[in-house]
């Protein structure tokens, strides 16, 4: 029987609630992190929200694994499931570190390619939690996946620009030194979307 046919059991409906709740976890935290940005140092108690996020996901990512420590049969490979949470994880994660290094970097205004950054992660979380619901029926997330990587292209763009906007004006090095790192992990969340495309199209491919 085709797998797209299959009835799951509660145990197996588990992985795809969790991997929902990862979603939308991540959409509200990439949402946080444009809201800080577009008013930093306004909002800055947003910071603290953001954490929050990611300890949900640090909670979510511990019960997908529990599971997959106690159950022998999953809807979908066990290795696709590991690739997926942890591609998942890693979004909440650097969206984190960019809230966090505003403040230990002290910085007193975001530059605008920070925030245009932030609006394209946001973008792409949104496309990742409205395509995993469709993993239920291993249905076609063709749509999201293509938006996902003009996004990340988008993001590419962006970043390039930015870097390069640092070395224009004889910036203070300790300042190019702080803004290059909160580039690279807006960057790296933007990445990570991308990754959790690719896994859930090729978990889609097998299973239908």
């Amino acid at each position: 029987m085709p797998r797209l046919a299959q009835v799951f059991a509660p145990r197996d409906r588990l992985y795809f609630e969790l991997f929902e709740e990862a979603g939308q976890n991540i959409f509200r935290c990439c949402d946080l992190l444009d809201r800080l940005l577009s008013s930093y140092p306004d909002r800055k108690e947003l910071a603290e929200e953001i954490l929050v996020c990611e300890h949900e996901g640090d909670r979510i990512t511990h019960d997908i694994i529990h599971h997959l420590n106690h159950t022998f049969v999953t809807p979908i490979d066990r290795e696709d499931i590991l690739a997926l949470t942890s591609a998942l994880d890693d979004i909440v994660d650097y969206t984190e570190e960019v809230a966090d290094y505003l403040g230990l970097y002290k910085i007193e205004a975001p530059m605008d390619q920070a925030i245009r950054l932030a609006r394209v992660l946001k973008a792409a979380s949104r496309q990742i939690s409205e395509a995993i619901p469709l993993l239920r029926g291993f249905r076609d997330i063709s749509h999201y996946t293509v938006e996902i990587n003009r996004l990340e292209n988008e993001g590419d763009r962006i970043t390039r620009e930015a870097v390069a906007s640092l070395f224009d004006g004889g910036i203070d090095p300790m300042v190019v030194i702080r803004w290059k790192d909160l580039f690279e992990r807006l960057e790296a969340a933007i990445d990570a979307t991308e990754r959790v495309a690719n896994i859930l199209e090729g978990i889609v491919i097998k299973n239908s």
